[in-house]
């Protein structure tokens, strides 16, 4: 079942599944959450309760008392991974690190360098959709101003409180990276050390990725190795795993 609000867009578990977990997904700059709906789909399709709130840098209260919200609501199941794309993740890096929701793990998506100046890079809007995505259908849902504020991802448009650094060497979950390994914007090494300095950090390169690798054209096998992380997470609350092998 799906639903959708102006702020709020969710996916739910096919009927007669139990959820198998929660995935909370920040949104980057400028974008609208039906911008994710590919994703959240086949998320769900696999047990997972998938919620995709309203970007943080565009009302940071309002995406904070969501977020709360989300995290604390009765059909809020365990794991409870919180992820953030762009501007999005390094509110989700933040989130963790103030330790006032209930978060079992993170999922980081082309986490972005703040202190690096990638407007010389977008000169036009179809420089902004080329960095974007390599997938033609993501691109087609970009060109849609409804779910894309042209020039969002400029980096002046990363807020002061997201650019402060975090306590990361403090901050004891499991976290997934997944960065396009052609991503202009934020280049993998510019956020290795970040990676690095994260306890029970695991970082994922996609191939020919850019950096909306959610919705990158290998958006299957990205989706694949979230519920790969997400089913490890399970392991570790020691629920039952979809697959079990049998010694012949």
């Amino acid at each position: 079942m799906t639903s959708t609000t102006p702020s709020v867009s969710a996916w739910d578990e096919p009927a007669g599944i139990a959820p198998r977990g929660t995935v909370l997904l920040l949104p980057g700059r400028g974008e609208q959450p039906g911008l994710y709906r590919r994703f959240g789909a086949r998320i769900a399709a696999d047990g997972y309760r998938v919620r995709v709130l309203a970007d943080p840098t565009a009302d940071p209260q309002e995406a904070a008392a969501q977020l709360k919200a989300a995290l604390t609501a009765a059909d809020a199941v365990a794991p409870r991974v919180l992820a953030g794309i762009d501007t999005g993740a390094l509110a989700a890096l933040r989130s963790a690190s103030d330790g006032e929701v209930p978060i079992d793990a993170l999922i980081l998506v082309g986490l972005p360098n703040p202190e690096q100046d990638a407007d010389d890079r977008l000169e036009s809007w179809e420089d902004e959709v080329e960095y974007r995505a390599s997938c033609p259908t993501h691109r087609g849902l970009i060109a849609d101003e409804t779910l894309v504020e042209r020039g969002a991802l400029r980096a002046d448009r990363i807020p002061q409180e997201l650019r402060e650094p975090v306590e990361l060497a403090a901050l004891a979950l499991a976290v997934l990276g997944l960065h396009g390994d052609d991503d202009v914007l934020s280049p993998f090494e510019s956020v290795r050390p970040v990676y690095a300095r994260l306890p029970e950090a695991q970082a994922v390169l996609i191939g020919h990725g850019r950096h909306d690798v959610l919705n990158s054209a290998s958006h299957r096998s990205v989706a694949a190795r979230v519920v790969q992380f997400l089913e490890s997470l399970r392991a570790e609350l020691d629920a039952p795993p979809i697959l079990q092998e049998v010694t012949l």
